[in-house]
């Protein structure tokens, strides 16, 4: 099993690193159609995507993950990082089967492989690794805090930007999802603060089911031999005083 996780973690990566390559590329290539030369801005929208930014942390934690693995070891602070990019990946998936599948984008400026991959295969496979995968130690419930910090920091940077941005192609300002923009709902932020509190309800119950996995016995995601003798914190506790 641990040999078989070290060609899917390998494969995963690839699959994941390509897919947000090929959607960039796709991007680029969509731009240059539309007639756009605002690329600095058009990049920097495609960074705001949580989708892109879970999916390239995916693929770092992934190699990450190859490492300490061949080196037989593992670190704490990346039990808590590869917990949060699981929980991340899986609320993409969640989030985009149920509110977003069905959107109509601009003809070619989908990459159709890729986006399946992004959205349904990569959140999957992370949640498989996360089951089954070498190197699960036990976590601390406080974790929870540091695998929520993310999105929270991520939702304040969108809508404190969204304003300050002018689209063109939308001719008004850039949201990198439609329930986020208040001006596609008459109720305007009343609409975006529901959605912006049922997805972070949904990551903080994905977090918590991330940690639960840890400190069960389901798919046991490491030997019985290699497992921490104490529960991996979200950062250290402070020494003792004298």
């Amino acid at each position: 099993m641990t040999a078989a996780f070290l060609l899917l973690r390998v494969v995963g990566a690839l699959a994941i690193g390509g897919a947000v390559v090929g959607q960039l590329v796709t991007s680029l290539n969509f731009w240059a159609d539309q007639g756009l030369t605002d690329v600095p801005f058009r990049l920097v929208n495609f960074a705001s995507f949580f989708t892109i930014e879970s999916n390239i942390a995916a693929t770092v934690v992934l190699v990450m993950a190859l490492g300490f693995q061949l080196l037989r070891t593992e670190r704490g602070w990346f039990t808590v990082l590869r917990a949060s990019v699981t929980a991340y990946m899986v609320t993409t998936g969640i989030v985009y089967n149920l509110l977003l599948r069905n959107i109509e984008l601009d003809q070619g400026a989908t990459l159709a492989w890729s986006n399946e991959v992004l959205h349904v295969w990569g959140p999957l496979y992370l949640l498989i690794d996360w089951l089954f995968g070498p190197g699960r130690p036990r976590m601390e419930w406080r974790a929870l805090w540091a695998i929520v910090a993310f999105p929270i920091v991520w939702a304040v940077y969108t809508l404190v930007r969204g304003p300050l941005t002018y689209d063109p192609l939308r001719d008004g300002p850039y949201y990198p999802y439609p329930f986020l923009d208040p001006t596609n709902s008459p109720n305007g932020y009343l609409s975006v603060a529901f959605y912006v509190i049922l997805i972070a309800a949904v990551i903080g119950l994905v977090g918590a089911g991330v940690i639960r996995i840890s400190r069960s016995r389901l798919g046991r995601g490491i030997d019985a031999a290699d497992a921490p003798r104490r529960p991996v914190e979200a950062w250290p506790s402070p020494p003792p005083a004298s």
